[in-house]
C-alpha cells in the first residue's frame, strides 16, 4: 500500500465522524457531503507529517470549510428562516435504511427541532456550539478557526447553547411511547376529532411548515394547540395515505395523495405532548432526500 492509499485509508476511516459534523453544522446533507470531500482535497494536498491526531486535525478542518460556507451562505440567504426546516434523516419504521454511511450517521442522531434553531445562530457561535458542545474540541482549538481567543469562543458556545436551551424541547427517551402519541395525533386528525388532537398537543405547540421554492404559499409557520389542530384537519382532507418513518430518531410520518409523496411531518414529544411538528411539504425536495415513494 503506497502512501496516497494509506492516506485515503486513514481519511475513510474517519469520514462518518466527518460527515456527522458536517450535518451538524450545515443541516443539509448534500453540503456536508460537499464539506467532508473538500476536506479530502485539501488533506491530499498538505504535509501532515507534523500532525499528531489525524482526526481532531480532520475535524477543525471541516470546521473551518462549513464556517466558510455557512458565511456565504448567509450573505445569499432569501429563503425566511421561520419557515425553514434543515435536511431530514429519513428511514423506515423499523430502523433500517438503504444507506451504511446513513445508517452510521443515525446511530448519534440530532433531533430535527435542534437543528431548526442551530440555523438561527451565527456562524462562529454555530461552530463553537457543534465543535465544543457535540463534539469535545476545545476552545483552545476552536478559537484560530474563528478568529478569536479561547474565552472569546467559550462565550459564542454559552450564547449558543442558552439560545438551543430555550428554543429546542428534549424529546421524551422512548420511542416507542411517543410512537403512541404520534398514532393518536393521526387517528385523530383522519377521524376529523378536534378534542382528540387538543389532548395530544401542547398549548404551546408549534407547527413549522417548509413548502420550498416550489411550494412557497404553503410555508408558514403556526402556533397554539387551536391553530395547529385547524391546520392538521385541513391537510387531513387531502392526504390519503401514509407510512410511519422516523426522522432523525423520532417518529415521523410520511403522506401521499394518489400514491406520490405529498408530506414528511417529524414530532417532538416531551411529556406525552407534542410540542413542536415540522413539515417538509415540497414533493421535489423529499424525492431528492430519499423519501420513500409509497411503493417502496
Amino acid at each position: 500500500m503506497d502512501e496516497k492509499d494509506l492516506l485515503a485509508e486513514r481519511f475513510q476511516a474517519d469520514r462518518t465522524h466527518l460527515k456527522a459534523v458536517a450535518y451538524r453544522m450545515l443541516g443539509s446533507l448534500s453540503e456536508a457531503e460537499d464539506a467532508v470531500q473538500e476536506a479530502w482535497i485539501k488533506l491530499s494536498r498538505s504535509d501532515i507529517d507534523d500532525v499528531r491526531n489525524l482526526s481532531g486535525w480532520l475535524t477543525t478542518v471541516v470546521g473551518r470549510v462549513c464556517l466558510d460556507m455557512l458565511r456565504s451562505r448567509a450573505s445569499r440567504r432569501e429563503d425566511p428562516l421561520e419557515y425553514f426546516v434543515p435536511d431530514p434523516l429519513v428511514r423506515g419504521a423499523e430502523g433500517t435504511t438503504r444507506d451504511p454511511e446513513e445508517e452510521a450517521l443515525l446511530t448519534d442522531s440530532v433531533g430535527l427541532a435542534l437543528l431548526v434553531v442551530l440555523e438561527t445562530l451565527g456562524p462562529a457561535e454555530r461552530l463553537a456550539f457543534v465543535l465544543h458542545d457535540m463534539f469535545a474540541v476545545s476552545f483552545d482549538e476552536i478559537a484560530p478557526i474563528v478568529d478569536r481567543s479561547p474565552a472569546a469562543a467559550r462565550q459564542l458556545a454559552s450564547r449558543a447553547r442558552r439560545r438551543v436551551q430555550g428554543a429546542a424541547p428534549a424529546a421524551a427517551p422512548d420511542i416507542a411511547r411517543q410512537r403512541q402519541v404520534v398514532d393518536a395525533f393521526m387517528a385523530a386528525s383522519h377521524g376529523g376529532d378536534f378534542e382528540g388532537l387538543l389532548a395530544v398537543l401542547d398549548p404551546d405547540v408549534v407547527l413549522r411548515v417548509d413548502g420550498g421554492k416550489a411550494l412557497a404559499a404553503a410555508s408558514g409557520l403556526v402556533r397554539g394547540a387551536e391553530a395547529v389542530v385547524n391546520q392538521a384537519l385541513m391537510y387531513a382532507r387531502f392526504r390519503r395515505d401514509y407510512r410511519k418513518v422516523l426522522v432523525n430518531g423520532a417518529p415521523g410520518i410520511v403522506s401521499y395523495v394518489d400514491g406520490r409523496l405529498f408530506g414528511l411531518m417529524a414530532f417532538t414529544v416531551v411529556d406525552e405532548r407534542i410540542v413542536q411538528m415540522q413539515i417538509i411539504a415540497d414533493p421535489d425536495r423529499m424525492a431528492a432526500l430519499g423519501v420513500p415513494a409509497l411503493d417502496d
